[in-house]
């Protein structure tokens, strides 16, 4: 069959007219009503301003994502491989698995738990004592930043680098990939943080010292793979679980039932953080590229053409879930959330992340009583790329 013609480039803005009227700041900034207007007229819509097509409805962003034989990740326009190079992020294919498979072993759910929890229980433990008794702080910078970057060099086992190190290269990456997303040049920073990982990787490789996921990747591939592979798993580790404890305290906190729900079962802690996910997932975001020309819902789409997938949009399609703007932490189908991406770029690290933040979310309650939200310091979540609040001020009763 015939695929109809696509519109020209110039025809875009007339043919999907919500599309070109949708503006990048608009969706970093607020993003969740213009994506409720393009899922319900136009769930594969050209955005001008992102040079692409962005998908907002849920099945068809989990056919996009599913198909990785139509919809890719291995083009020169992948912002993440143009700071960090090739890895498992932005390889099909025999390629992406040959680059997973070194590094899946540790984030299977056993040995998630096994390896994991009793140290996301000590870090926990070690940075609320330091908060105590200010009877104030701010969580994401004090508490959330400093227990994912912990628990990811732990994880993968960096020789002789320390948090702040590591959580300098992080932001430097995340600042590099955010802006090519966005359409402008990356700065240098992100290329010279990449450069100091790179050694550092190199160097835990070299040691051979200690126990490292590293050095038992080293052994299937080469050492630059390893480097960006690692990049990958620190940024997206510190990124993704960052996001989910400040995201999930933001949404349960200033909403005294829920979170009286919560506080009176236990079990309702990890529905809130589905919830949370599925409301604000940390990464909005993700890009594919058409290998071919298709057809994807009401629009032809071109070979080369970039296809963005919205995951904050999908994620609050009424089709799947009812009253979808609504925080409910007993929502039965919240696990359907898309947070994670979904086929085979599946976030390897989602276990590790939700032990990470339902671990930090249960000792935050139950060690700052009277947990609370400070009014003089409002936030909401920013970001086109990743989402989440630029601090996260927090006042709870100290002890006398």
């Amino acid at each position: 069959m015939d695929l109809p013609l696509a519109p020209r480039e110039s025809d875009h803005g007339s043919a999907f007219p919500l599309g070109a009227a949708t503006t990048l700041a608009e969706l970093a900034e607020d993003p969740h009503p213009r994506l409720a207007l393009l899922r319900a007229h136009e769930p594969v819509s050209w955005l001008p301003e992102l040079g692409g097509w962005l998908v907002t409805r849920r099945d068809l962003a989990l056919g996009v994502m599913r198909d990785a034989a139509t919809f890719t990740v291995d083009d020169p326009r992948f912002s993440t491989a143009q700071v960090v190079g090739p890895s498992m992020l932005s390889l099909d294919g025999d390629e992406h698995t040959r680059h997973r498979g070194p590094f899946a072993a540790p984030f299977r759910p056993r040995e998630v738990h096994d390896g994991f929890a009793a140290f996301i229980e000590r870090e926990s433990d070690r940075l609320i004592a330091a908060l105590e008794a200010a009877g104030a702080g701010e969580l994401r910078s004090a508490f959330a930043g400093p227990l994912a970057v912990a628990v990811v060099t732990e994880a993968l086992g960096l020789v002789g680098i320390d948090a702040v190190t590591v959580l300098s290269w992080y932001d430097s990456i995340v600042r590099s990939v955010s802006d090519i997303t966005a359409g402008h040049a990356a700065g240098p920073d992100g290329a010279a943080a990449y450069a100091q990982l790179r050694a550092a990787v190199e160097a835990t490789v070299a040691d051979q010292g200690a126990p490292s996921l590293l050095v038992s990747a080293a052994r299937q591939l080469d050492l630059p793979e390893v480097a960006s592979n690692a990049a990958v798993l620190m940024f997206g580790g510190i990124e993704t679980t960052e996001a989910m404890i400040t995201n999930a305290l933001l949404h349960l906190l200033p909403r005294p039932d829920q979170l009286a729900l919560v506080r009176g079962d236990a079990g309702l802690l990890d529905g809130a953080i589905e919830e949370s996910l599925r409301l604000e997932p940390g990464a909005a975001l993700v890009d594919r590229y058409a290998t071919r020309d298709t057809v994807l819902g009401p629009a032809a789409i071109r070979q080369g053409d970039a296809v963005t997938v919205s995951l904050a949009g999908a994620n609050r399609d009424p089709a799947v879930f009812p009253d979808p703007d609504r925080f409910d932490v007993r929502r039965e189908n919240a696990g359907l959330q898309l947070a994670f991406a979904h086929g085979p770029h599946h976030c390897i690290a989602a276990h590790l992340a939700r032990l990470e933040t339902s671990i930090a979310l249960q000792h935050l309650l139950e060690r700052l009583p009277g947990l609370r939200l400070d009014q003089d310091f409002p936030t909401t979540p920013y970001g086109l790329v990743f989402r989440k609040p630029p601090t996260l001020h927090v006042l709870w009763d100290s002890p006398a």
